[in-house]
């Protein structure tokens, strides 16, 4: 189904009612002490955050989204420093368009190569440079280790931005924001069971940071969801999870149920999640190449595809102006998100807060 209207800048309402993020305001009560509790926290993966801690911030990154034009100085006078030793486009920029709507200044690094480390200086000694230098980190390296061998060192904040095959927490944040966009009815205190969602995860939760972090935050929101359906390769069942890392979310409250056929699980999904490039070392791999999504699959009339981009031929653009397009939102709620959660780790919630 085409829609014409069904576009990036206008979010469109669903059979559930309001999908603006003034939805979320009107949903979560304010609650500040979960905000000031960020402060100087570092953020190094998804299973470090409440459900109570997620939905403030969620109701944050409402505020800013509903009236971006209100808040444009809380992190005046800060500086973001943005090192990225690994490509990216979204995560980079929306971290550095987060800092800069606040009013903060930024210093950005995006070769490793043109920095101490290529001199052998080690991460520790940079972490204490960074330290003199401004007031929060935000690193992406395609070493998973390295945000924990800066940690130990640093004195202000440092969040993981995606390193290596280990996790993207605020990818997955990003990803839930979206979600209680469209469904703000499931952060109500008892879901129905028939109103809980069935959600399709196409790729590897063992080799993919966006799906291991994203499976993390569901496991956090268990009682909004149903079912949780991997679809993957059959090729790679032996590689799936990492040990422990199913019976764990099992353990929360999520029911995982695992498939290899994505045309069949479609008609049933409210939610499809699809992402295909997994970080191996200091390349990536594509996995899962015959799962794709075009206009003509048999998507659940209702259901809304999430993708963390950058997208190959596994999500057709013919799928841009239908409703079912969400990843678009998705990527631009993430600038939203950060900004939230960038305000209170370096002590600027105060400012926000009760604010309207």
């Amino acid at each position: 189904m085409n829609v014409s209207d069904a576009s990036f800048n206008r979010e469109r309402p669903d059979v559930y009612g309001d999908a603006h993020p003034k939805a979320l305001l009107r949903g979560i009560q304010e609650d500040g002490d979960y905000l000031l509790n960020l402060a100087n926290q570092h953020v190094v993966s998804s299973d470090q955050f409440c459900q109570d801690t997620l939905k403030q911030l969620f109701r944050l990154a409402a505020k800013y989204e509903s009236n971006p034009t209100r808040f444009s100085t809380p992190l005046q006078g800060k500086i973001l420093i943005s090192a990225f030793y690994e490509p990216s486009t979204r995560t980079r920029l929306s971290f550095e368009s987060a800092w800069h709507r606040l009013g903060g200044d930024i210093m950005s690094i995006t070769d490793r190569s043109t920095t101490g480390i290529a001199k052998g200086e080690c991460l520790e000694d940079v972490a204490e440079m960074f330290n003199n230098y401004g007031d929060c980190v935000v690193l992406r390296d395609n070493h998973a280790d390295s945000v924990e061998l800066m940690m130990d060192t640093l004195r202000i904040p440092i969040i993981n931005a995606g390193n290596g095959s280990d996790e993207h927490p605020t990818q997955a944040m990003a990803d839930l924001y979206a979600i209680f966009k469209w469904r703000p009815d499931l952060l109500e205190s008892d879901v129905p069971e028939d109103r809980k969602l069935t959600m399709g995860v196409v790729g590897i939760p063992g080799k993919m940071r966006t799906v291991r972090s994203l499976l993390k935050s569901l496991a956090v929101f268990a009682n909004c969801f149903k079912e949780i359906v991997i679809i993957h390769d059959e090729s790679v069942k032996d590689e799936l999870f990492s040990p422990g890392q199913r019976e764990k979310l099992e353990a929360s409250g999520l029911t995982i149920t695992l498939s290899h056929d994505l045309e069949r699980e479609l008609p049933r999904l409210d939610v499809t999640y699809i992402n295909a490039i997994a970080w191996e070392g200091d390349s990536f791999e594509t996995y899962g190449g015959r799962f794709s999504l075009s206009a003509s699959s048999p998507l659940k009339p209702e259901g809304i595809i999430l993708h963390p981009l950058a997208r190959g031929e596994e999500l057709a653009k013919d799928l841009d102006n239908t409703p079912h397009n969400w990843y678009f939102s998705q990527a631009r709620g993430a600038v939203f998100l950060r900004m939230a959660l960038l305000t209170c780790m370096v002590q600027r919630a105060e400012r926000v807060i009760d604010v309207v």
